[in-house]
């Protein structure tokens, strides 16, 4: 079991998701691999690969800088490419955070 252990661990949060919806599909070895891909992303396997990078990217993003930096980062740039602050705004207050960070959001933009 530890190396098993060492070798999820070291795949990291895309790894920990892997892991458990390869224990969700009922199925073993290969069969549970494809499975789970398949049932993590909209597009099948690959759909599911692409999540798994994205989770990946998205954690050692949250690691470096946390979720506030990110959420003030990843709001500026979509004003800039063109969206308006109204609609971000809509958009902040149904995300599942705290008033708190969400009235910093809204001051960002």
């Amino acid at each position: 079991m530890d190396e098993v252990v060492r070798k999820v661990a070291a795949l990291g949060l895309p790894g920990v998701i892997l892991l458990i919806a390869m224990a969700t599909t009922g199925f073993t070895g290969a069969a549970a691999i494809t499975a789970a891909l398949a049932m993590l992303g909209p597009f099948g396997m690959i759909g599911g690969i692409a999540f798994l990078g994205v989770v990946g990217i998205a954690a050692d993003g949250l690691s470096k800088f946390g979720l506030e930096a990110l959420l003030v980062g990843i709001y500026k740039q979509r004003q800039q490419e063109g969206e308006s602050k109204r609609s971000l705004c809509k958009e902040i207050e149904g995300l599942i955070i705290s008033a708190d960070l969400k009235r910093k959001l809204k001051e960002e933009l």
